[in-house]
């Protein structure tokens, strides 16, 4: 008889077309939007912004645009290919790949009458078959015959998680994954920032960093397109320099720090670089009072029912009590690399690694985070659902025994049952590679200390 995966886990863990409008918009409640540059897109596309990816590509009906770019794993490479055919297919897998040692290929999926194929899960972007390129975007002939629209060479797709324009529940730009498996990412417009500047999505927004990655802060002490930053100050902090050739733009500005010496500035702040830093996109300059980070586009403010907590390895969300709230990650080891995250997914990956399969005893290590009846949040990125937990399925409103409880990009957010007081921590990294295949991780809002990222 075929082994199946869950058994295996549940023993590890006991040990230049038009730019048609969609139907609606939706705008962040953030203060400030990130630019971008335009460009040609195909009839019918156009630019959404979101809560915490700034500017997407969406469909005609304002949903979300995704690829699938290749990713190394333990044991192979999972993904599609640069200007490669599409590997999203509509055939039911029901085998583990082996790419994700220590387990090996051919264990039985979980659940297999309801497991959805990859096309079911990620909708392919079906072109006209007269398509045509349009700057970035191409197309791609699917094994059916029937043309795909690409985006710098990867087929693109919505996903079935998105339901309404402003969502990005199929996956996200923020890096750090590590051995998560390969997922799928939203794709968007370049940002509309000079050469020698990027922007890297992080758990509290949109940062601007120069092109190699480094953290672009402003001082509280410098006035509108003017730095105070002089003497003692540049001992520590380095002011962004503007070549002789570039000018104005948007938001962008240049000023004059002495004669010939020339200075960016973003929405009036003079940059900086911090001379300390030495990793990417590091949030530490703005532990020094008066310094921040700067960003082409802030997170939304966390509901008002949560608090931010100081832990032994980073500030994280937690609930009104000040108990740290954890994210559940999944993604099978199956050939299409579907996640196992979602309510609406089998929940055999999460019963198995926090109670043994049995719904009860998850319920006691990761409680679901209770939200109050008719509570509103003015972004997309936070709800609620109402779940069966022993299930861990959507439930009816009000269906008996259901829990009305928060989410975090449509999925619920929990609590640890071995945490104790605020700054408690032990639920963080529990389940596979440290919770980052199949497990938990806390909520950090510092990707920048020990690899929170993902």
């Amino acid at each position: 008889m075929r082994r199946t995966l869950i058994g295996i886990v549940a023993m590890a863990v006991c040990t230049g077309g038009a730019m048609a409008a969609p139907a609606e918009r939706y705008r962040p409640a953030v203060n400030e939007l990130e630019d971008y540059v335009q460009a040609p897109l195909p009839p019918g596309f156009s630019v959404q912004h979101t809560d915490v990816d700034g500017p997407v590509f969406v469909d005609a009906d304002g949903l979300t645009l995704y690829r699938w770019p290749l990713n190394s794993l333990r044991n192979g490479d999972a993904g599609e290919q640069k200007n490669g055919k599409p590997m999203c297919g509509d055939t039911k897998q029901t085998v583990t790949t082996g790419l994700m040692s220590p387990y090996p290929g051919g264990l039985l999926l979980p659940d297999l009458d309801t497991r959805p194929t990859c096309v079911q899960m990620w909708p392919p972007v079906i072109a006209p078959a007269d398509a045509k390129p349009v700057g970035a975007w191409g197309v791609v002939e699917r094994a059916d015959g029937r043309k795909q629209w690409t985006f710098e060479g990867f087929p693109v797709y919505r996903s079935v998680r998105d339901t309404k324009p402003g969502e990005v529940n199929g996956g996200s730009r923020r890096g750090g994954r590590g051995d998560a498996g390969s997922h799928r990412e939203p794709i968007g417009p370049n940002p509309d920032v000079p050469a020698q500047f990027a922007v890297r999505t992080v758990a509290t927004g949109r940062l601007l960093t120069t092109d190699l990655g480094l953290s672009i802060y402003a001082w509280d002490g410098d006035r509108p397109n003017k730095s105070n930053c002089k003497d003692a100050c540049l001992s520590d902090w380095t002011p962004v320099p503007a070549g002789q050739s570039a000018r104005p733009r948007g938001e962008w500005n240049v000023i004059e720090r002495s004669p010939g010496v020339r200075q960016w500035t973003f929405r009036g702040a003079a940059l900086y670089t911090r001379i300390a830093d030495n990793r990417p996109r590091s949030l530490e300059g703005a532990d020094t009072v008066g310094w921040h980070n700067v960003y082409t586009q802030k997170n939304p403010a966390i509901p008002s029912e949560f608090t931010l907590q100081d832990t032994r390895v980073g500030q994280t969300v937690a609930d009104k009590n000040g108990k740290t709230i954890y994210l559940y990650r999944c993604g099978d080891d199956a050939q299409d690399q579907l996640d196992c995250d979602h309510p609406r997914d089998t929940q055999a990956y999460r019963l198995a690694v926090c109670g043994k399969g049995d719904p009860a005893r998850c319920a006691m290590m990761f409680p679901y985070v209770p939200a109050p009846r008719g509570v509103k949040t003015n972004t997309l990125i936070w709800g609620t659902m109402w779940v069966d937990p022993k299930t861990g399925h959507p439930a009816a409103p009000e269906a008996p025994g259901a829990l009305h409880v928060w989410t975090f990009r449509d999925r619920p957010i929990f609590t640890h049952g071995l945490d104790k007081k605020p700054g408690d921590i032990e639920g963080d990294g529990w389940g596979e590679y440290n919770g980052k295949r199949n497990g938990f991780k806390g909520f950090f809002l510092r990707d920048d200390f020990l690899n929170n990222a993902g």
